[in-house]
């Protein structure tokens, strides 16, 4: 059961192609980075294009009570008078951040280095991931944390009062522990350098910079070091937040699948540690191009067309690249599950602490569904029985996971009987409007009533 509400079944049925645009919602990522940055600011920031998933809304929800204005003003387009760096107020209530692992992580680092206090907590799915991984660092600032053995949500986070700056090598590749440790970092005197091996999404780094905050990078043997120069007086901005690349998937893979498909997502993010779905899929064959390649805001954007690709092959993803795209594993492994040979996917044991286990969930429901599935700790493999041979017709828990749900859904696109999943509400935490964008295109997603 969602935390937002009873339980919403939900079947996909197999379907005709689907053509037209695919205007799928702010990128996510951006969405929260903008909400927290514009409240260390002094001043108001304007936001055009902010993903109104729960996710986001959480984390405004969150801004206000650290005592910064956050207005809706309607169609995608926010605003945020903030507190400045260093002036968020102690909340009154415990922060609900929902389902969002982003959320709440961001919000621990931004707030870790002021002398206040504050209870974090969430929904099943959030309260079961661990949190040790940011309190660790935000620790060696002089935060201290309690929660719930292997340090879960509920856990109350006290601010230090008299931050340090810190060095921290970050190990795992994480763009949610790097950026709570910068986001600590700017409360802090001196430099906070942040150091890790592998890259991942640097919108943080980007969006810090925007703001004003003195911000370098680079590139050494023992991976990218940033550092940045902390208590800087950050400047409001306006931004227009790019269409999310996660949620851009869904639609692009459905469209790769199903037969006679034609589908263009237009001014969709292609920040490099963000796109290694799209390059991975064009190395399966894909047919995905480019237009219209222009930058907006500091970020990378194109038109991306996608066209049923019915010659696909499995590949060896490389581990490197898991980082850029560890959230699109799961649709990742629906088309692979309609190529040709074995795609495997090492280096991906993040997989196993997401909103669920990614990696069992999908790997039960594609078996289920008629696919072979490998796995191990750290890696996956799928054996895809080629276009027009899946069978379906099972339903599938989603386990309060919305990329799970939605994978299924686009699974059922192309199977021979429907695929079905037991609560497809988390949807609405990322991707509020992937029912009527999906059905708009042409698929037949239905909610099912018991």
């Amino acid at each position: 059961m969602s935390a937002h509400g009873d339980p919403i079944p939900m079947m996909s049925r197999p379907c005709g192609p689907l053509r037209g645009e695919a205007r799928v919602p702010g990128d996510k990522s951006i969405s929260h980075r903008s909400l927290i940055l514009g409240a260390l600011c002094v001043g108001e920031t304007r936001i055009k294009g902010l993903l109104e998933g729960q996710d986001v809304l959480d984390t405004a929800k969150a801004m206000r009570a650290f005592g910064a204005e956050v207005t809706d003003h309607g169609s995608g387009q926010w605003s945020v008078q903030g507190v400045g760096v260093g002036g968020f107020a102690e909340p009154d209530q415990v922060i609900d951040c929902g389902n969002s692992g982003t959320g709440v992580r961001l919000i621990m680092g931004a707030m870790a280095t002021s002398p206040i206090i504050a209870t974090f907590t969430g929904d099943a799915s959030l309260n079961g991931r661990p949190m040790g991984r940011v309190t660790d660092p935000l620790a060696l600032f002089g935060a201290r944390a309690v929660g719930r053995q292997g340090g879960r949500l509920p856990m109350t986070l006290v601010g230090a009062a008299d931050p340090v700056p810190v060095r921290y090598a970050t190990p795992v590749p994480s763009a949610q522990v790097k950026s709570a440790v910068l986001l600590a970092g700017l409360n802090a005197p001196g430099q906070t350098v942040v150091i890790e091996r592998e890259a991942t999404r640097d919108h943080t780094e980007r969006m810090l910079a925007g703001f004003g905050a003195q911000v370098t990078v680079e590139e050494t043997d023992g991976g990218r070091v940033i550092t940045l120069t902390g208590q800087p007086e950050l400047q409001p901005q306006d931004i227009v937040v790019p269409r999310d690349p996660s949620s851009a998937a869904f639609p692009v893979c459905a469209a790769l699948i199903v037969e006679g498909s034609d589908v263009l997502v237009p001014n969709i993010g292609l920040n490099p540690t963000r796109a290694g779905l799209f390059t991975t899929l064009r190395e399966m064959g894909a047919d995905l191009t480019y237009e219209n390649e222009r930058e907006e805001g500091g970020e990378p954007v194109a038109d991306l067309r996608a066209r049923f690709s019915p010659d696909l092959k499995g590949i060896e993803v490389p581990a490197g690249r898991a980082a850029s795209m560890i959230d699109e594993y799961p649709v990742l492994s629906v088309v692979a599950a309609f190529a040709e040979g074995v795609t495997e996917m090492p280096g991906v044991k993040e997989l196993r602490v997401k909103e669920s286990d990614r990696i069992d969930a999908m790997a039960k429901g594609l078996r289920a569904a008629g696919v072979t599935v490998d796995e191990g700790e750290d890696w996956w493999s799928v054996a895809g029985l080629g276009h027009g041979r899946m069978p379906g017709g099972v339903t599938v828990e989603s386990r309060l996971d919305h990329r799970i749900a939605m994978a299924f859904m686009v699974l059922g696109m192309a199977t021979r009987k429907p695929m079905s999943v037991d609560d497809g509400s988390p949807i609405a935490t990322s991707f509020p409007i992937f029912e009527p964008l999906m059905t708009g295109l042409g698929a037949d997603i239905v909610r099912v009533t018991t």
